[in-house]
């Protein structure tokens, strides 16, 4: 891939210079922009250029670089639009077209474009005006320009005779800065409440995301002192919300010029404090930016929350001069795609205009049957959020969400508001939120005092939430958009690189990284080997990573959760259970009443503590099944408190599904592997004997990965006492089709040797067996020997080479020279007749025996050949047969800068000499 970034320039063509084409035609597609109008109607500012050779991987390549390059330029709202659209057309350049892809990113100050060219001169070039068919949306492929029709701002397809590009443009949305507001005078009893003593932190952050500057207001509030953390980034300290496709990340958040929101503080007691936080970027005399946070507990937002202002344009309200309606007054006018904060804002808006002490929103599901849980203010803990309780509570007009209700006194119907139960509170007014007929949630305020609210405070409440519900609705179903685009994204990628490995072990891995901190604060992957085994914990991953090991004994303690088939999350209530009973016992013991001696807090308590904290909240199981069969369990928890989302636990049935499929593949490959490798080992000899007088060295490497054994073979074994047998052989082809006749014949020569047959003979039966394999017969060269040391320190061998490459004889005086005739190979005709030859090594001797693999060693159209490895042999005068051989070896690698794309095997036997060894 070659890449070339020019931040701040306008060049003159707007094309890259290597290699891209410049359209000449008149871009066809919806909404198509000319390239003419491109220049005169945005100025490019930055450009980012990339070129993708036609193989899979590059699709991941370029999504990389196309994320990477909008997150540069600060335009993380549009990436994984940019990589959704992109990954389309790269695939379709480099798999479908079969060409290298060009990618071309423009910035300009109304948004990015974005280019894929390919070369595909076969690709005629469509008369103007002709219709477009995007084909069927359900068929498997050619759904990029549908994508494009979808996402994009503007598109368009340019041709040229050489070349095609699929350009699109995503616009960026509109983001106030700046934005002042001031709300209105209020009575004493209606400003919001809070702790007598507020205490505010006030922290610094620099460019890097560390902290520089912690106040005491700081260290009350979350235990740490300044010195425990300055320099520390700030991200080791706050849990940030993790939403894919919807909200800030914490580094976005810090870069810009004013942010509020709210989000946790790990103390230092382990437990994450809900905070709201208002920070402001600022730069020093130097020039150098920081970020001021200040910092409340959440329910003290009111100290640090600006509201916004409400319109100027009517000040009456009605027409007899009222004053305006005060739901108005406090809602103002929110950005309709903040969700949250447009949440949060009614909820507290709505306590405040009804007295209350605390207020709640829930929104409907798709199908409208359950409610769940999404902003609160004034109750105990956010414990409640993304929980979720049906629509129909319960029987009459006082049990649906669909109508208004008001609850005197909720301690004589319990359980009719399920949100409130252990809460203290007593009265409760509930309405609906509907949009055109239809339930989009509800809305609710509540009083720690019975009667409190009547069916005029349910009036005034329902006035506003229908003002409000459009407004709610909108951005909800924006959220929803997002999240479903982000989740394309995180599917796509997942898929990528699940598919890119078949190793067990890193596709447990890949799971737990894909689902942490993205889906879950903490996962558990657990595996079943077959149906008669129990599930197996066999990874587990925390975001956190000092947690881990905490959580890892804690589910060891648990019994696995069964590993039900049915699709869908489920809710495992064991290890929040465990980890409740385990800190409470952890700290009475600590107080001294469990019967003991009183004694201080240890150290030993902390990890406890704050493994019940992590894995206290809501722990769901999803079934991983392949191929009808369990196979695992995906195990995905929240902290204390915290609650899934419908759509992530849909996100993530998406990915246990991708994760099942792959985790079998990775399976079957494993089981596949060790069954070939054990075979494979089978058909290899068993260790060298020890010959008496003479040196064995054999090198043995069979061609492709994962080949333990291929067409060339050895082998070296006892015959009768003082005569051993020999042999080197070479099947046609390589692989297990080839390693199949290798066994054959390294078994039968054992045989034959063994009941007394000699050298030719032994061939010609063997040579019989090969033809009798019929279709999966296949010819083979083999060099077979008998050898006897002799008294005087010489070898005596009897030899016969059927086709195969001559065994060379090296003597101490350097010369080297064949040592057998060549004569017919086996496996081609039935009646051979062979010969042996008799051949005497003398002391310093060597005898060099090697496959075809070895000679035939190529480097383009040179070849080392058997005089190359005669010169090669001629330097070995000397050395001993290991030496020998892996000289032999080490000359065949560098004949050429290619591994060996063949079977080879080598055989060194030597004589030791009288005086010199």
């Amino acid at each position: 891939m070659t890449t070339g970034l020019i931040p701040g320039e306008q060049p003159p063509d707007q094309r890259p210079t290597d290699g891209l084409p410049h359209p000449r035609h008149e871009p066809v597609g919806q909404e198509a922009m000319p390239v003419e109008n491109r220049s005169r109607s945005s100025v490019i500012t930055a450009r980012a250029a990339a070129s993708f050779e036609p193989v899979g991987r590059s699709v991941a390549t370029a999504r990389s670089f196309v994320r990477d390059t909008l997150q540069g330029w600060g335009f993380g709202d549009i990436v994984d639009d940019a990589v959704v659209l992109t990954s389309e057309l790269v695939t379709n350049a480099v798999v479908h077209a079969g060409t290298s892809a060009d990618l071309l990113c423009l910035r300009s100050e109304d948004g990015v474009r974005i280019e894929v060219a390919d070369r595909y001169p076969e690709r005629e070039i469509p008369l103007q005006g002709s219709a477009v068919t995007m084909g069927s949306p359900d068929r498997e492929g050619g759904r990029g320009l549908q994508l494009c029709a979808a996402l994009a701002g503007h598109w368009g397809v340019d041709y040229t005779p050489t070349h095609k590009t699929v350009w699109f443009h995503l616009d960026l949305p509109e983001r106030p800065v700046g934005t002042r507001a001031a709300g209105p005078a209020l009575p004493a009893h209606l400003l919001p409440l809070a702790d007598t003593r507020v205490r505010v932190a006030v922290v610094q952050i620099d460019r890097s995301g560390s902290l520089t500057a912690w106040n005491e207001d700081a260290e009350e509030l979350f235990g740490y002192t300044a010195e425990q953390v300055t320099g520390k980034p700030l991200t080791d300290l706050a849990a940030w919300p993790h939403t894919p496709g919807t909200g800030t990340g914490i580094a976005d958040a810090l870069r810009l010029s004013r942010w509020e929101g709210s989000y946790g503080i790990r103390g230092a007691n382990g437990r994450v404090i809900p905070v709201y936080a208002s920070h402001l970027r600022v730069r020093d005399t130097d020039g150098e930016p920081s970020t001021v946070c200040l910092l409340v507990r959440d329910h003290e937002r009111a100290v640090l929350q600006t509201p916004l202002r409400v319109p100027a344009t009517d000040h009456s309200g009605t027409s007899d001069g009222q004053s305006a309606d005060p739901f108005e007054v406090f809602i103002g006018s929110p950005a309709p795609d903040d969700l949250d904060g447009l949440l949060q804002r009614t909820v507290e808006r709505a306590r405040d205009m009804l007295d209350g002490d605390s207020a709640f929103l829930l929104l409907a599901t798709d199908d409208e049957t359950e409610l769940e849980v999404r902003a609160s203010t004034g109750l105990p803990s956010a414990r409640q959020r993304f929980a979720r309780v049906p629509v129909e509570a319960g029987p009459g007009r006082y049990g649906s969400a669909r109508m208004p209700a008001v609850h005197e006194d909720l301690t004589a119907v319990p359980g009719a508001v399920p949100l409130l139960n252990s809460t203290g509170m007593r009265s409760v007014v509930t309405v609906p939120l509907k949009v055109e007929g239809r339930l989009t949630g509800s809305l609710g305020v509540a009083a720690e005092a019975p009667g409190r609210y009547s069916n005029e405070e349910a009036l005034r409440l329902q006035f506003a939430a229908d003002r409000i519900a459009l407004a709610v609705e909108s951005a909800r179903l924006g959220e929803l958009e997002r999240l479903r685009r982000g989740s394309l994204s995180f599917l796509v990628e997942a898929s990528d690189l699940l598919a890119g490995t078949l190793d067990r072990d890193q596709t447990l891995a890949l799971m737990a990284q894909m689902t942490v901190p993205t889906l879950a604060t903490w996962c558990a992957v657990y595996t079943i080997a077959d149906q008669a085994s129990e599930p197996y914990l066999s990874y587990v991953l925390h975001e956190d990573e000092e947690l881990i090991d905490g959580i890892k004994s804690l589910l060891s303690k648990i019994a696995p959760p069964d590993p039900v088939p049915t699709p869908g999350a489920r809710v495992w209530s064991a290890p929040a259970e465990l980890a409740h009973q385990a800190a409470l016992r952890t700290s009475m013991r600590s107080l001294g009443l469990s019967g003991g001696p009183t004694r201080q807090v240890t150290p030993g308590i902390g990890p406890t503590l704050a493994t019940a904290s992590a894995v206290g909240g809501e722990t769901v199981v999803l079934p991983l099944v392949a191929r009808n069969r369990v196979i695992g369990m995906l195990t995905l928890g929240k902290p204390t408190d915290e609650h899934f989302r419908q759509e992530i636990l849909e996100l993530a049935e998406d990915l246990s599904r991708r994760a099942a499929l792959a985790l079998d593949n990775a399976r079957l490959y494993s089981e596949r592997t060790a069954i070939s490798q054990s075979l494979q080992r089978s058909l290899l000899p068993p260790e060298l004997p020890t010959v008496e007088g003479v040196e064995v060295e054999v090198i043995y490497r069979a061609a492709g990965e994962g080949n333990e054994v291929g067409g060339d073979f050895y082998d070296l074994f006892p015959i009768s006492d003082g005569a051993y047998g020999f042999a080197i052989g070479d099947v046609c082809g390589t692989g297990p089709n080839a390693a199949a006749v290798t066994g054959l014949a390294r078994h039968a020569l054992r045989l034959l040797a063994r009941e007394g047959l000699s050298g030719p003979a032994v061939l010609e039966r063997l040579n019989s067996a090969i033809l009798d394999e019929g279709a999966r017969s296949r010819f083979l060269t083999l060099l077979y020997g008998e050898m006897r040391p002799q008294e005087d320190g010489s070898a005596e061998l009897r030899v016969v080479c059927a086709g195969h490459p001559l065994p060379l004889r090296l003597r101490q005086d350097g010369t080297v020279e064949p040592a057998a005739e060549p004569q017919p190979l086996l496996g081609v005709i039935e009646d051979l007749e062979l010969y042996e030859q008799t051949v005497t090594l003398d002391p310093g001797d060597v005898l060099l025996c090697v496959t075809d693999g070895v000679t035939e060693r190529r480097e383009g159209p040179r070849m080392l050949g058997d005089d190359g490895l005669a010169d090669v042999l001629t330097t070995c005068t000397g050395l001993t047969a290991g030496a020998v051989a892996a000289r032999i070896m080490r000359a065949v690698e560098r004949f050429a800068s290619e591994p060996p794309s063949d079977d080879m095997a080598i055989l060194a036997m030597r004589v030791p000499g009288l005086h010199t060894d």
